[in-house]
This record gives C-alpha cells, sequence and structure tokens, in this order.
C-alpha cells in the first residue's frame, strides 16, 4: 500500500465548539519551502484533498516555495484529516465548525512550526471561509487574508443549494435530511452510516448531477465550454465523466460532514463577537483581497461587497473575476486565464501590502 503524499500532525481528544468531542484527532497537511521563509495557510476546499490545492503554487506563481513557506491544510471530513472514512466505526460524526478547523490549524502552526506570525491566509470556496475564520478569530496572526470564491457567512440562498444538494444524496436510503445544519440527518442510529455498493453509486451519482446546475454558470453551459475548454463531447459525457465521476471519488459521510460545517458557517459565533456579523467583520486586521466572481452562482458579488462594507476602512479591497466559469472560476485550476488573473490580483496585492518594516 503507497504511503500518502501528506504528514499528520496529532491533536489528541480535539474538544469542539458544539461540546462534542473528535478523539484522537489529527490534522492532515502538506508544505512546500523552506520553514525559515514567511508562512502562507492554504486551506482545502469542500470535497478537495491536499493535491486539489496544488494548481496555485509553482516557481512561477506569486505562491512560490521559493518565497514562501506554504502550509496546505485539510478540513475535518476531507478524508485525510479526521473524517467518518478514517474512524473505526460507522457512529456518528461530531459536529465540527470552521472555529474547531481553524483552531486546529493554528495548533499546527504555532506548537509544530513554531510559527508565530503568517504572511497571509488564503483559499478558495470552503477554503475562502476558513481564511475569513483566521482573519476574525486571529486577526493580529496574519499581514494579508485572500478569500476568493468564498464567504464569511453561510447565506440563506447557499443554506437551500446544499441542503437540496445534501437531500438528492440521501433520498437513496430512504431517510431525511434533518435541516440545514442541524446534523446532516433525521436518522441518527449507526446503521444508516453502511451505504452499500448500490447506495453510494446512485446517491453520489444524483448529488453530482444536481451539484452540475451549481458549480458553473448559465453562459458556461450555453457557450459549452465544457465541450470546447473542457473536451468533453457533449452534455451527458460532461455529466457523467465529469460530475459523477467526482462526486463518485468521495465518501458519503465525509462529505455530510463537510455540508454541516459549510451550512453553519458564520464568523460572528465566537467570543467577542456573539452573533454581531458586522462586530466580526470590523475585527480584521489584515490586509483582504475579497475575490469573488461575476457569475458565481453560491458566493455572488454582492455579498462580498456587503462584506468589504463592514470593513474598516483601508482593510478590505473587492475584485471580482470578468469570467462565466462561475464558481470555477476561483479553482480547481480548469480555467487558465481565471488562474492567470487571480495571480495576478495576488501578485499586485502582495506588493501593495508589504510585511511591517520591509520596504514597498
Amino acid at each position: 500500500m503507497s504511503q500518502p503524499d501528506y504528514e499528520i500532525y496529532k491533536l489528541g481528544d480535539w474538544d469542539l465548539q458544539s461540546g462534542e468531542k473528535i478523539v484522537d484527532a489529527h490534522i492532515a497537511y502538506k508544505t512546500f519551502g523552506d520553514p525559515s521563509l514567511p508562512a502562507i495557510v492554504y486551506p482545502t476546499w469542500f470535497s478537495g484533498a491536499i493535491a486539489d490545492n496544488f494548481w496555485l503554487i509553482g516557481e512561477d506563481k506569486t505562491l512560490n516555495p521559493k518565497e514562501y513557506f506554504i502550509i496546505i491544510t485539510a478540513l475535518f471530513g476531507n478524508g485525510q484529516s479526521s473524517s467518518p472514512s478514517n474512524q473505526p466505526s460507522p457512529r456518528p460524526f461530531p459536529k465540527v465548525s470552521f472555529y474547531d478547523n481553524v483552531r486546529a490549524q493554528h495548533e499546527l502552526v504555532t506548537k509544530h512550526f513554531g510559527i508565530t506570525h503568517l504572511r497571509a491566509v488564503l483559499g478558495w470556496s470552503m477554503g475562502a471561509g476558513q481564511t475569513y475564520q483566521w482573519a476574525t478569530q486571529y486577526p493580529d496572526f496574519m499581514d494579508i487574508a485572500v478569500p476568493f470564491c468564498g464567504s464569511a457567512k453561510t447565506s440563506l440562498h447557499n443554506q437551500v443549494f446544499i441542503e437540496g444538494v445534501k437531500t438528492a444524496l440521501l433520498a437513496v436510503k430512504n431517510i431525511r435530511s434533518a435541516g440545514s445544519g442541524n446534523g446532516g440527518i433525521k436518522e441518527d442510529c449507526a446503521e444508516v452510516r453502511i451505504w452499500s455498493d448500490r447506495d453510494r453509486e446512485v446517491g453520489l451519482k444524483a448529488m453530482g448531477r444536481v451539484y452540475a446546475g451549481w458549480g458553473f454558470s448559465q453562459a458556461f453551459y450555453r457557450q459549452k465550454l465544457y465541450e470546447t475548454a473542457l473536451g468533453y463531447k457533449d452534455l451527458e459525457d460532461f455529466l457523467q465523466n465529469h460530475w459523477e465521476k467526482w462526486a463518485c471519488s468521495k465518501d458519503p459521510e465525509n462529505l455530510l460532514v463537510m455540508m454541516q460545517t459549510w451550512q453553519n458557517g458564520d464568523v460572528s459565533q465566537l467570543e467577542p463577537y456573539n452573533g454581531d456579523f458586522e462586530k466580526a467583520m470590523a475585527s480584521i486586521k489584515a490586509k483582504t483581497l475579497v475575490l469573488p466572481a461575476k457569475t458565481d452562482l453560491y458566493f455572488p458579488p454582492e455579498d462580498s461587497e456587503y462584506e468589504v462594507a463592514c470593513m474598516k476602512p483601508g482593510v478590505g479591497t473587492l475584485g471580482v473575476f470578468p469570467s462565466i466559469w462561475g464558481h470555477w472560476a476561483g479553482g480547481p485550476g480548469d480555467s487558465k486565464e481565471d488562474v492567470a488573473w487571480l495571480d495576478k490580483q495576488m501578485a499586485d496585492f502582495f506588493a501593495a501590502n508589504p510585511p511591517e518594516g520591509a520596504k514597498a
């Protein structure tokens, strides 16, 4: 059996915001560059493995391992960090939040690597949610935050979208959702968490087809970029060999954990904000480059405009991907034009916001 291309940091029994705990928890990570260099944390996204973040790293890019020590961290539930798929039995997985994930990342950074300050935190989608979480949970800890195609608080519309995806997955097992953010499923016994091969295939393919209507924009489909840019022969080929293939590579219980984390995303759900979203956003000190996509169906620019408006003057900068790739404009690297645009925005922003004491 081949060894995984990432490392594990043991957290012990990890107490969670929900009052539950992950027994013998661990966080998976991978690093690029020398630990003596300025550090950047780059968390994973919904369903993403650590390797799915590599596309934005390279000696020809802003995330240059010769200039930065880059730490990719994996979400709880992604199958590499503590997840249903790597726990000993099919019991309900504890309820985890962005707060719990970022606290674990902070321990990895400070206790394992001995880092006391980050040059930046950045990420796509749920990675953007973790970026906002870092900026509000540890506001003095980084110079720069770059959330792209994501949000600081999961909108109601976004919760509805995830609920549709989740319900499609659960329908194959004849079980119901417990509602947005409420533990995933109604029936919480161990038996329902055992998925047959047939359950997995039918449920995950259904989920993939629901997701297909959200990941890309109407214009992407209208212009048939799945053929001209991605090389699929027709729409059905795209649905089967992009969306169903992606979904079937995942574990359903892992996906349910990440959906719950996503649905409950809200940076104000911690001290000292106590649900005051505007106060949480005003606490951000890192220079923050917020990059929504013009055609993203579930993280629209309007939400990002409000987030930037809630920051103190001079903290937030808004830039909009001029793209018809929808949510996929921000990752995972399929649109080469959008990769180039994103990298240029980051390069300019990093240059315009040097570390304290450095010359501009």
